[in-house]
């Protein structure tokens, strides 16, 4: 069974921020109905007043009140769609909601006048032009959503305060009122635009830093691929030049039976080496990941994104290829964090047990659906990564919208270790194979390398 709270856990934060807009805008047409309608609800209806059966002028105001404070909520909702790009501008909706309001403040109006029905009962009087005043307000202000020019809205929220003032003294209601209705109509219809004005622009602010956290991250990797291939060049470019120039060269000697061709052809062997091994050394220290490092990085990312992480367990003594195995699983687990949900917390942790280190990295605000191991080439990248050294990883939701990564490895034997780790062993002369994105396939053979 789920929890009360689990969906909204469930959203980013710009959806957060977007539910909290659009609430707030409909919380806003409650106030409208409360304020405008509120005092009719205690009102009797005039036609029971004067015994007929049929209801009174009271009921029918309070009926265009509810209609009217629909409109709002539809505009406002769909004028929120329209400023995120997900809907085109709601036009007739606009022209539908100023009819309305027109509607309601002149029933409104007319029954506040000297003529209209109810003769001496000034209470209900009274009740209807504070109406009147709220449903000018609030439609003028709630229009203002479907603008984008802010000369626009502001002559918009004017001009209905005018246009109130002006409309209810020519109905008799005496000037001073009238003036005062439009000073209160100018006052609410402006606060409310404000409102909704800088409610849209903080709105387009987080949408705008999400998608600027997203370009980071992008420019991040494309840096690195950058980095790495200019490397790549600075290594392998002069000594290509180089190897096919002495190619050319011992191919014409060749033909011409010197024999300085073989001098050239063993100096094109000892170049290639050279090159391999330089190669190697590049992708070995692109491949490497120091586990201190990675998790003073990862912790500073968090802490600068605004999650609160901690970090415990000791990260030195375990052998380079133990550390250099879990700082790329630190690296891309602090990714996955920042990519995917909205977490508050989250906590790094090594141990080192009898015969393995364990790391294990866990947040909140996991999404729905969050996969497991099988999932994410990255997740598949570490575990291919650390089945080369006999170790696995599982990852996957533990419920309330946690989410565990748990990386294992088994700690080698000193003989073993320091026999796997000789960097002048014969094996660790071999260019190391580099799958997918972040690593070459090399083709050759044992005997083709020399220690």
């Amino acid at each position: 069974m789920r929890r009360p709270g689990r969906w909204w856990r469930r959203k980013s934060t710009p959806a957060k921020v977007e539910a909290y807009t659009r609430w707030s805008f409909h919380f806003v047409v409650l106030v409208e109905f409360m304020a405008a309608g509120g005092p009719l609800l205690g009102q009797p209806a005039r036609g029971e007043r004067s015994g007929a059966g049929e209801p009174g002028p009271t009921v029918l105001l309070l009926l265009l009140i509810a209609g009217h404070c629909a409109l709002c909520a539809v505009l406002a909702s769909w004028s929120l769609d329209w400023h995120l790009g997900r809907r085109t501008r709601p036009t007739r909706l606009l022209w539908a909601l100023g009819t309305a309001t027109a509607a309601v403040a002149a029933t409104a109006v007319v029954l506040t006048g000297p003529g209209g029905p109810g003769g001496a009962d000034r209470s209900v009087d009274d009740v209807a032009f504070g109406t009147f005043v709220l449903v000018m307000a609030f439609g003028a202000g709630t229009s203002t959503l479907g603008m984008r020019n802010q000369r626009r809205v502001f002559a918009g929220v004017a001009g209905s305060a005018a246009g109130s003032g002006l409309v209810a003294f020519a109905f008799g209601i005496p000037g001073a009122v009238a003036l005062a209705a439009a000073v209160v109509v100018l006052f609410t219809a402006g606060f409310l635009t404000v409102t909704y004005v800088l409610s849209l622009w903080l709105l387009n602010v987080v949408h705008e830093l999400d998608e600027a956290r997203e370009t980071r991250t992008r420019l991040a990797v494309a840096e690195e691929r950058l980095r790495f291939g200019r490397d790549l060049h600075d290594v392998m470019g002069r000594n290509l030049a180089v190897i096919a120039l002495k190619s050319e060269l011992a191919v014409q000697l060749a033909q011409r039976e010197r024999p300085e061709a073989v001098t050239q052809m063993v100096e094109v062997q000892r170049l290639a080496h050279e090159t391999q091994r330089e190669v190697r050394e590049v992708v070995r220290g692109y491949r490497e990941a120091d586990l201190s490092s990675e998790l003073a990085g990862a912790k500073g990312v968090l802490t600068a994104a605004g999650i609160d992480c901690t970090v415990t367990g000791p990260a030195v003594g375990l052998p380079a290829q133990v550390q250099s195995a879990l700082g790329w699983v630190v690296r891309e687990a602090a990714t996955n964090v920042l990519r995917h949900g909205d977490p508050r917390w989250c906590a790094v942790e090594v141990r080192v047990l009898e015969e393995r280190a364990v790391l294990t990295v866990e947040n909140d605000g996991a999404p729905d659906g969050a996969g497991g191991p099988g999932r994410g080439s990255g997740l598949i990248g570490l575990r291919e990564r650390l089945a080369e050294i006999g170790g696995t990883l599982r990852a996957g939701p533990t419920g309330d919208g946690r989410f565990l990564l748990t990386a294992e490895v088994s700690l080698p034997s000193e003989a073993g270790a320091g026999a796997g780790s000789d960097p002048d062993s014969p094996d660790s002369d071999v260019l190391p194979s580099v799958v997918e994105s972040d690593r070459f396939r090399t083709a050759g053979t044992r005997s083709e390398v020399t220690p």
